[in-house]
């Protein structure tokens, strides 16, 4: 082993510190055996072994002390006795006379086994007819090509098919069984390797009777199969329901899974019970809190790791064999056990796996595994090290829940087996990863064919909707063809619908089963397994790529909007103004102070990114409470709704369904809490940007006309009901106090109102005017345009400027007969459907509106859209990393940089169609 010195052949100890230190002495050449202690030298007549001993030959015994212990001269050969009188034989040492084995004696009346006698395994049979067949003694390792002498089966084999055969040896049966299981319970319809052998003995004892009433245990035989027969695997796992209930909560809390093992070595003797809690089939080393976790129902349990092929080899030299039994209470009050059926994944059918794939029916159950063969693998010598090695590294114990069970009943538990086949070269290196899991399942088909129903039907009327929006659009931009545009826009439309269908479904089922699964008492729902969960993984990925879609189309929307400023203050008296070049000074129009357009065009500009919540705060509050609260234990796949967890449990597995309803349901709720903050205190108490900005406007003197669309936008009446606003603070001051003492008309747009804010739907005669006048903004004509002269430029801006307010400003006075437009109320049908269901053929129409619905150009009356954004990219993100902070930090980051280009590109926007210049926006 390593561990210690020994002498080498031919030489003597003559000291030993236990063996850390040896002293050794060369023996002399007429002595030069070693004794068996190692302590002296003696003479051999017969020889020598390979480790310097005397040797004798089979069936005599060495003897190198007399009776009272004097080392002799020379070791002795003593013969044996077999004769009828003594019956005695050397034992396997060769260093005393023992009783031969009884077979000898039955079948020869000595202790030879001559011919026609067979000798096999150390016993004697009489050659007869009725025999088992010669044994195969290989063993067939299918994933790396090999078949193998197994000296282990060469030794056993036989004899113990022929004692089991003969005398119903209990121990030579159960030898016999295992080096089927060695072999991987291989079927064959012509071999006759152990399998083979066992399944002659078993249909040739049928007249012995069963066990327990099952056809498959016979008396004296281990119980290895259920049978092939074409659905039995599916009737044994289905037909029958466990006799007992398990619940999550209350007083009769039954949550402990009591499994217990039959176990047995590789000669057949039964070793002991042992129940599988302390880690009998976890090969990962853990603590025993941790290890026992495996068995507490509704925990699922996974462990993996990566073991050395050395400590494997060290730690299972000799090769265990389990029964495995579920054990429960009966309605006596007495112990029952349930027999737990194995589906051996590596089982294999003359030499060729058998697919035990997803369809029950074809599976063949077996009973007996094992979890590591370091023996069948070795060649010619039993004491020298395997050549191959097969490790159990996969074992999966399921439990499937009763379908519409509504008291915790589950079907009879199944444990899978996955083995590996090592070829090994150098332990030491060489390593193997291996993995316990314990499942939990329920069939998931009534759920997703609810799922698909509901999809199909939200889809459809998200088509419906989405029809409906492209129709609204197509009346809103005063056309009626359907072309290219059309179609791509139904498409835009469609995927922000389509987004929603999945938002709603996913955060439906993400709640659903974080509330039925933690809060039930009787279990009658399990979570879906990791493989059940692509589906709602991939509805999670559809929903944010659609709803990413829609998001950016919601940013180019808003940053391509027609917007200006309409300043109705008028010049208060002349000046005198010089004439450049002639010398000479005017009377002209006193000027009109542009500040004021400035300062709303700021105030604009700021609350271009506005939101009805705090996105730092949101972000911060949800990552507070799933990591600091521990809202994200409720995500782990057990039965407690606990939102602590100790160090020292065990933590089980994400659920990707439960992370997504747990953090989409945080954020849902933080997010309504803040709407409510600031709609019903913040707002009302403190700020409300929106509301201001109205107000302000109206101070100002200054009227927002805006186009979403190419004839249907919004606007802000903000004319002052003082007629002017360019004045000192005093006169300020006394037309605020008028106004709050009602003495001076309403600021609505018509007399005695006080609606400022409206919908408008312009006619196409209208639009015509504005992009005619609006080109000139841009458009450069003649020299100029040659010149570029930065002089020539601004005053065409100002001329321009003047032309587009004066129009603006005669088009609210009605003073355009031919584009004039009228004040009316929207129908509650127009309001719910978004769109209008009158065409401005000769008039333009605005629709009165006190909700501020100019919103919709900002991301203020955009947010349940931003929200479903980041929802989805913060569960995007969490589901690819596992990692709630990351999630968390990658949201606010995408956050800030969308923020960022809404309101660079907006300002630009903003710069160009109101002709404020860039450099006054701050």
């Amino acid at each position: 082993s390593g561990s210690s010195c020994e002498c080498e052949p031919g030489y003597r100890m003559v000291s030993s510190n236990d063996g850390f230190s040896v002293t050794c002495e060369k023996c002399p050449e007429n002595m030069s055996g070693v004794t068996r202690d190692g302590w002296n030298c003696i003479t051999c007549p017969k020889g020598l072994t390979s480790k310097g001993n005397c040797k004798c030959p089979n069936n005599e015994i060495l003897v190198e002390r007399s009776v009272d212990g004097v080392l002799l001269g020379e070791a002795l050969c003593i013969h044996c006795n077999g004769s009828e009188q003594s019956f005695s034989a050397s034992d396997a040492s060769g260093s005393r006379c023992i009783r031969c084995e009884k077979t000898f004696i039955q079948v020869s009346k000595s202790c030879d086994c001559n011919s026609p006698n067979i000798l096999t395994g150390g016993l004697c049979f009489l050659a007869r007819e009725g025999l088992p067949p010669k044994g195969v003694a290989a063993v067939r390792f299918a994933q790396l090509g090999i078949t193998l002498a197994s000296a282990w089966f060469l030794k056993n084999l036989q004899s113990s098919a022929f004692a089991c055969w003969l005398y119903s040896n209990l121990t030579a049966c159960q030898a016999l069984g295992n080096m089927c299981v060695m072999n991987m319970n291989s079927l064959s319809s012509s071999s006759t390797d152990a399998c083979g052998l066992f399944q002659y003995i078993f249909v040739s004892t049928a007249r012995v009777g069963v066990i327990h009433s099952i056809p498959y245990w016979r008396h004296n035989l281990p119980w290895l199969y259920y049978g092939d027969q074409p659905g039995l695997a599916s009737q044994m796992l289905e037909k029958n329901h466990f006799p007992t209930t398990f619940t999550f909560k209350g007083t009769d809390k039954d949550v402990k899974l009591k499994f217990i093992a039959a176990s047995f070595d590789a000669a057949g003797n039964f070793l002991k019970w042992q129940s599988l809690e302390g880690g009998l089939l976890q090969l990962c080393p853990d603590t025993q809190t941790k290890l026992n976790a495996a068995y507490v129902f509704g925990t699922t349990y996974q462990q993996n790791c990566k073991i050395s092929v050395s400590k494997i080899l060290l730690d299972f030299a000799n090769p265990v064999f389990y029964d495995l039994f579920l054990e429960y209470n009966g309605g006596n009050g007495q112990q029952h056990l349930w027999d737990v059926p194995v589906l051996n994944l590596n089982l294999q059918y003359n030499d060729k796996f058998v697919n035990q794939g997803s369809n029950m029916n074809n599976w063949l159950l077996t009973r007996r595994f094992f979890l590591v063969d370091a023996l069948s693998g070795k060649e010619n010598d039993l004491g020298k090290p395997p050549r191959v090695m097969r490790i159990a590294s996969k074992i999966t114990i399921s439990i499937r829940l009763v379908s519409h069970s509504q008291r915790g009943t589950i079907y009879p538990p199944l444990i899978t087996v996955a083995y590996t086949d090592v070829l090994i070269q150098n332990p030491e290196t060489q390593s193997v990863m291996v993995s316990f899991a314990v499942s939990y399942e329920m069939n998931q088909r009534e759920a997703q064919i609810q799922t698909d129903i509901a999809l199909g039907v939200l889809g459809g009327l998200a088509v419906l909707w989405s029809l409906l929006k492209t129709a609204g659009w197509k009346r809103r931009t005063g056309s009626s063809i359907i072309d290219l545009q059309t179609v791509f826009k139904f498409l835009l439309f469609y995927a922000g619908d389509l987004a929603n269908v999945f938002f709603i479904i996913t955060v439906g089922t993400g709640i659903y089963w974080l509330v039925f699964f933690k809060a039930q008492q009787f279990v009658s729902v399990l979570l879906p397994l990791p493989s059940q969960e692509e589906d709602f993984v991939t509805y999670i990925a559809c929903a944010f790529s659609l709803k990413a879609l829609q998001f950016l189309h919601l940013l180019v929307s808003q940053l391509a909007i027609d917007i200006f400023f309409i300043d109705w203050e008028r010049p208060k008296g002349k000046v005198l103004k010089a004439v450049e070049g002639e010398g000479v000074t005017k009377s002209a129009a006193a000027p009109v102070s542009i500040w004021r357009t400035y300062f709303i065009a700021n105030e604009w500009n700021e609350i271009q990114t506005v939101r009805k919540i705090n996105p730092l705060f949101q972000v911060l509050a949800v990552l507070f409470f799933l990591e600091v609260v521990g809202f994200s234990n409720l995500a782990l796949m057990d039965a407690s709704s606990s939102l602590t967890r100790s160090s020292e449990s065990y933590v089980a597995p994400w659920s990707r369904i439960l992370r997504f309803g747990v953090s989409a349901a945080l954020w849902v709720a933080i997010a309504i809490l803040q709407v409510i903050f600031f709609a019903v205190i913040y707002e009302r108490f403190v700020e409300d940007k929106i509301s201001q900005f109205v107000d302000l406007c109206c101070v100002s003197n200054i009227s927002v006309f805006l186009l979403s669309h190419n004839c249907f936008g919004h606007y802000i009446h903000g004319r002052s009901v003082h007629g002017h606003a360019d004045t000192n603070m005093e006169e300020m001051n006394l037309n605020l106090k008028r106004e709050a003492e009602n003495l001076c008309s309403q600021r609505g747009l018509l007399p005695n109102t006080d609606g400022q804010t409206f919908q408008i739907s312009i006619s196409r005669k209208m639009r015509l005017n504005y992009d005619w006048i609006h080109e000139t903004l841009t458009r450069k004509r003649g020299p100029a345009r040659l010149l570029d002269s930065s002089a020539n430029t601004f005053e065409q801006s100002t001329r321009a400027y003047n032309a587009m307010n004066k129009f603006l400003s005669s088009f609210i006075d009605h003073v355009h007969k031919e584009m004039d437009y009228i004040v009316k109320d929207k129908l509650l049908l127009e309001r719910i459907l978004g769109m209008e269901f009158m065409e401005p053929i000769e008039k333009s129409i605005f629709y009165n509106d006190e909700g501020h619905s100019f919103t919709d150009v900002l991301y203020y009356g955009n947010e349940t859209t931003l929200l479903i954004f980041d929802i989805l990219f913060f569960s995007v993100v969490d589901l690819a990393s596992q990692s709630f902070v990351l999630a968390a930090i990658l949201t606010y980051l995408q956050q800030e940089i969308f923020r960022f280009i809404r309101t660079t590109l907006g300002q630009k926007n903003l710069a160009s169609k109101t002709l404020v210049d860039q450099r006054f926006l701050i």
